[in-house]
């Protein structure tokens, strides 16, 4: 049990100090998800992805949505030519696949990702939730930061892009 509270502390700690950069409050109204990404500036390529996708318009809708964001270092990972491939309009379909995996219905907030051993996409998928002494994983990816909040929902960020099975 203590264990498991140092786990939320830390995944807490963690949120806080990103969402000191990224949480979004402009003139007293929050911001949606991805004007946080955008303002952000770790998530260009995620943002450039969004918009190749075609899924601005339902991340700034009403949600709430969680999002396990990747980092630019994150694409960086992905083989070369990867993104730019998923980003050519023929690959729209598989691109929008990657991204809706990479998004929860409701809002998903630190305390509760650590309860839970799954959680179903928006994609249709299944991510497994798991903690590795203090990290979070989902999937093979670590959560490096959690809780940015947003007007509709929350991002956790991640470093690995996730792909579908």
């Amino acid at each position: 049990m203590l264990k498991r509270i140092a786990k939320v502390f830390t995944f807490i700690i963690a949120a806080v100090t990103f969402s000191t950069i990224a949480h979004a409050n402009h003139h007293g109204m929050k911001k949606d998800i991805v004007d946080v990404a955008v303002e952000n500036g770790s998530f260009t390529t995620l943002v450039a992805a969004v918009k190749a996708g075609g899924l601005v318009d339902t991340l700034k809708g009403e949600g709430p949505f969680t999002v396990f964001a990747p980092t630019d270092e994150a694409f960086a990972k992905l083989p070369e030519g990867t993104v730019e491939m998923l980003l050519k309009p023929e690959n729209k379909d598989k691109l929008v696949a990657i991204l809706t995996y990479h998004v929860v219905a409701g809002k998903v907030m630190a305390a509760d990702v650590v309860t839970i051993d799954s959680a179903a996409t928006v994609q249709g998928g299944m991510l497994a939730v798991s903690t590795n002494g203090e990290m979070v994983m989902i999937n093979d990816a670590k959560v490096v930061a959690a809780d940015v909040k947003a007007s509709n929902g929350v991002i956790h960020v991640i470093d690995t892009v996730l792909m579908p099975k």
